[in-house]
């Protein structure tokens, strides 16, 4: 292997890069980092000390073990969003309700922090949806995953019929 064949080190970065835009394109990426994200105030606040001076604060309630529910809960449906594009839908409504609920189990949503980013999280991934395939160049354009044209009009695309019959 002589030092031509190489991949250069910005080559094999480029193209590291490009596979996870690739990847980070195929599911509500944003919407599980947010998700994801909310779970930590949530889980971590209520067990949290402050201490100003001599004085320590204990923001912990007695529904701590609840936070931590519904933290580790934001956790996984934000993991969820990236690993099951499919179940975007179900984990971004799960993400809203969870949000919704801390705001009376978890000290306000954990300061409102995790409340606003789990609502905003579950919120990108219910809207989000994948895009159609990019054509190839120089070629038709890509088909669905069916493999069936994109045609709206009904018509088989073996006889050309849509399966009408005239009354005539």
């Amino acid at each position: 292997m002589s030092a031509d064949t190489r991949p250069r080190l910005n080559e094999k970065t480029g193209r590291k890069r490009t596979s996870f835009r690739e990847w980070r394109g195929q599911r509500p990426f944003w919407g599980g980092v947010l998700t994801l994200l909310a779970g930590f105030p949530i889980m971590y606040i209520p067990y949290a000390n402050l201490t100003i001076g001599s004085l320590t604060v204990r923001m912990a309630t007695t529904a701590g073990a609840g936070s931590l529910i519904i933290g580790v809960l934001l956790v996984v449906l934000g993991l969820t969003m990236w690993f099951q594009p499919a179940s975007r839908v179900f984990a971004g409504v799960a993400a809203i309700l969870l949000s919704l609920v801390s705001l009376v189990v978890s000290n306000f949503g954990a300061f409102v922090i995790g409340f606003a980013l789990g609502l905003v999280g579950g919120a990108l991934a219910v809207s989000w949806a994948p895009g159609k395939p990019v054509a190839p160049e120089g070629g038709e354009p890509a088909r669905p995953v069916g493999g069936a044209p994109d045609d709206l009009s009904g018509a088989s695309p073996v006889t050309g019929t849509n399966g009408r019959h005239s009354a005539g």
